[in-house]
């Protein structure tokens, strides 16, 4: 079977590249690889919508200590996974966590994106100084260690879930912006476009309904991939105390509150890394699983 390049398919409105993305998310029973991410994902969704009626303690009630999974609680109930040396219950702080993760994840992706997006079409599309411009101030941004920015940003402006968007925000944009530049100059020479410039369409009308939407397949393979990035970013930021303050339930910072006694209650410590993990190799899955079915297009 013959493969081709989402770029080099006609233009589609916004309508039709709609229908198209929830095809493809139809077709992921199609590949195995995608199911099990996309089970993983909806299983964290399902958890994070429904952690009222799952937890059954309150994530930041001081209740037994140092409690071994499994233990019964005083109160009633079962300590399933344990609880840190404060006596809070590991469980309950993991479902509400998958809140947190699952709030902030998208938000700072979709802010990322829409940064990325904007600066990629204008450089693509109008090239010459603008797209000099914008090149070399992503070229210097991502010039850093990426998580050396993060670190900067947020130890400037504070620890918040609004500033650790801003920081996604900042440090991820440029990166999206080259993607969104390269398939924009290949895009920019198709015969819709030209026949859309004859129309007298302006620039703006021609970047967002006749090139952004072709160039949609790339583009949510790599953000289900950013997705678990950012995932990444928010535990490592929670595990080096600049995440969310506390004592919201943060799986990065329930890393890095009981990371010295995890030789003794190792429980402490990996049920939130198995949780982190499941997430990110979630995300990561259905990201293989959508390329595949784009490749059989």
């Amino acid at each position: 079977m013959t493969t081709k390049s989402i770029t080099e398919m006609p233009s589609v409105g916004y309508g039709a590249a709609l229908w198209r993305i929830i095809k493809s998310f139809g077709l992921l029973r199609e590949s195995w690889v995608g199911m099990i991410g996309a089970f993983l994902v909806l299983f964290w969704v399902l958890v994070a919508v429904f952690a009222p009626l799952i937890a059954q303690f309150d994530p930041n009630a001081a209740i037994q200590p140092f409690a071994k999974p499994g233990t019964m609680a005083a109160s009633g109930g079962t300590f399933w996974l344990g609880t840190d040396h404060m006596g809070r219950d590991i469980l309950s702080r993991i479902v509400w966590g998958s809140r947190t993760v699952l709030f902030y994840a998208p938000i700072a992706t979709v802010c990322a994106y829409t940064v990325g997006i904007l600066m990629g079409l204008m450089a693509g599309y109008r090239g010459g100084l603008v797209d000099d411009i914008l090149s070399r101030i992503s070229d210097i941004i991502l010039s850093f260690p990426v998580l050396v920015l993060y670190i900067i940003v947020i130890a400037t402006i504070g620890a918040s879930g609004f500033n650790i968007v801003i920081a996604i925000t900042f440090a991820s944009s440029p990166g999206i912006m080259r993607i969104v530049r390269g398939l924009v100059l290949d895009l920019r020479n198709r015969d819709y476009v030209a026949a859309a410039q004859t129309r007298g369409e302006s620039d703006w009308r021609i970047m967002l309904f006749e090139i952004l939407p072709n160039a949609r397949g790339p583009l949510i393979v790599d953000a289900c991939l950013r997705l678990g990035y950012v995932i990444i970013t928010i535990g490592v930021l929670g595990f080096l105390g600049l995440g969310l303050p506390p004592p919201d339930p943060d799986w990065g910072g329930m890393v890095n509150e009981t990371r010295q006694m995890a030789m003794v209650f190792p429980h402490m410590t990996l049920f939130p890394c198995i949780a982190i993990s499941s997430l990110i190799l979630g995300f990561n899955l259905l990201a293989d699983g959508l390329r595949e079915i784009s490749l059989r297009d």
